[in-house]
């Protein structure tokens, strides 16, 4: 189900309640009435998740569903029981502007830097301006947000490049000319048992 902030952002407010009300029944029965956490793979539907209260300020079951995103899950609860075999020399990481509203940050390098060892955040990185849709719609829009963003990535080239949100991930693809991938995708394949079976997880 869609997290709703679509609805939101494009100032469909009545949308974006009938969405949370759907999301916030279909998440209460899975999670066992909220015993289980939600983990999110996008940080843009983590943060959305995340803020479904003031859709449904009197819903009584919003607190007590536990939404976390997949990033910080992974670094709390994967990474210390986890080898990698193999890490890429470097990589340069582009937060997301809900890493940062969600205070993820420092999480989101700490996945990176089990991928890579070396970790470079551009220091021109901004919002990439794909906005949801807006990126699809209006290229111009991720095209001048990311400008200086792009200039640094293209002086300084690394083996791999990471963020968080698929999104995001479409735009510094098309603004950088790098594919840009989910982090927790490097991390698991760098993860993979090898088929003669020499390296493992554990």
């Amino acid at each position: 189900m869609c997290c709703g902030t679509p609805w939101e952002s494009k100032g469909f407010t009545e949308g974006a309640r009938t969405m949370a009300r759907r999301v916030v029944d279909g998440l209460w029965n899975s999670t066992g009435q909220g015993r289980l956490p939600v983990v999110v793979d996008a940080s843009s539907c983590t943060h959305g998740l995340t803020g479904l209260a003031h859709l449904l300020p009197d819903d009584e079951r919003v607190p007590r569903l536990r939404i976390e995103d997949a990033v910080a899950f992974t670094a709390r609860e994967i990474l210390p029981a986890l080898a990698v075999p193999t890490k890429a020399a470097s990589l340069t990481l582009h937060p997301t502007c809900s890493t940062t509203h969600l205070g993820i940050g420092d999480d989101l390098r700490t996945v990176a830097e089990a991928v890579a060892d070396e970790v470079v955040v551009p220091t021109g990185w901004g919002c990439c301006g794909y906005a949801g849709d807006r990126g699809m719609l209006h290229p111009e829009l991720t095209d001048s947000a990311t400008r200086e963003e792009a200039a640094d990535v293209a002086a300084h080239p690394t083996e791999a490049y990471a963020s968080s949100n698929r999104t995001c991930e479409m735009g510094m693809t098309r603004a950088t000319g790098q594919t840009y991938r989910h982090v927790l995708e490097l991390l698991a394949e760098r993860c993979a048992p090898q088929e003669d079976g020499a390296h493992r997880t554990r």
